[in-house]
């Protein structure tokens, strides 16, 4: 089986004010998209911005055989949110945006103005196995890419800039808390005997405080002499499928040049034993081929296919 995450970026039927000016552009990206998937040929694909339900029908369309989707009610601003495609059905376990107790609503502008909750819900769904429940979790953490007021994606000063980099900060820290709280809730203490995976966008890569407060308690990374050491800890850890991905093909996104891997694939004790490989973009194909973005994210209105790389793995 593999088991995906992709970022289909900005997924709208045209006409409103994300999505593309035509319907010769729309067909390009949904095919592109759709080319994808096919070759690509998961059992369950986590996807992120879909910013339109109707436009992943017509993708989904374009498939073959039969699918089963299912999305989160939570969008942001623009009306993006996460979802699913499994080949087999699937329930829906949990669909959240809150925090987690105790934690309280973080700053978010100049202003004082604050958030409770996440900005795109967090979804996780249950689907039969070989060896039993497949539990798996989806999201799309805050960016990284900064917006000013008045739609502003420049600073007018360096301490601008650095306010709301903070914000940002704030805002994807308190959702990987909420992220995390989700991914106990999946494991129940049992990750030994549970396979359970957490996927998505997260916005940072391996290293980032973010990122690593997912992982759970540290020391037996992938790659590290704790990996083979039983540990109490392994009940609640997740590992993170990184290192077993080609040096080469380590990217899911290229942001001002620069290659970033910043949609992950976190697994449970039990899970992360099954995998034979892992990989960005389609197996077999080599380093993923992806446009180099900048800070305004308008500039790729309408562009066919995405400017991220799915990030998968195949388990046994």
């Amino acid at each position: 089986m593999l088991l995906g995450t992709w970022n289909l970026e900005n997924l709208y039927r045209p006409g409103g004010p994300y999505g593309p000016h035509d319907e010769a552009a729309y067909a390009s990206k949904l095919a592109a998209l759709a080319a994808v998937i096919t070759e690509l040929d998961p059992g369950l694909l986590g996807v992120q911005e879909v910013g339109d339900p109707g436009a992943l029908d017509d993708l989904v369309g374009m498939l073959d055989d039969d699918w089963h989707v299912a999305l989160s009610s939570h969008t942001d601003s623009r009306g993006t949110r996460v979802g699913f495609l499994s080949r087999t059905e699937l329930t829906v376990v949990a669909d959240t945006a809150a925090f987690p107790p105790r934690m309280l609503p973080v700053q978010a502008d100049d202003t004082g103005l604050t958030v409770s909750q996440a900005g795109r819900g967090f979804l996780a769904v249950e689907v039969a196995g070989e060896r039993g429940p497949l539990r798996v979790a989806v999201c799309h953490l805050k960016s990284k890419l900064l917006s000013y007021p008045d739609g502003r994606f420049q600073p007018r000063d360096e301490g601008e800039r650095a306010r709301y980099g903070a914000y940002a900060l704030y805002r994807r820290a308190a959702e990987a808390a909420a992220l995390r709280a989700l991914a106990d809730r999946l494991l129940e203490g049992d990750g030994r005997e549970r396979d359970v995976a957490v996927l998505g966008d997260l916005n940072d890569e391996v290293q980032a405080a973010t990122t690593q407060m997912l992982l759970g308690p540290p020391g037996s990374e992938i790659g590290t002499p704790g990996y083979e050491r039983p540990d109490r800890g392994d009940a609640v850890r997740l590992w993170d499928v990184a290192p077993l991905i080609p040096a080469s093909e380590r990217y899911s996104r290229v942001n001002s040049g620069r290659r970033e891997l910043i949609d992950h694939v976190l697994l449970s004790h039990r899970l992360v034993r099954r995998v034979s490989a892992a990989g960005t973009g389609l197996p077999d194909e080599g380093p993923p081929r992806l446009p180099s973005v900048g800070t305004d994210p308008g500039e790729r209105r309408g562009v066919a296919g995405s400017d991220h790389a799915p990030v998968w793995v195949r388990v046994v």
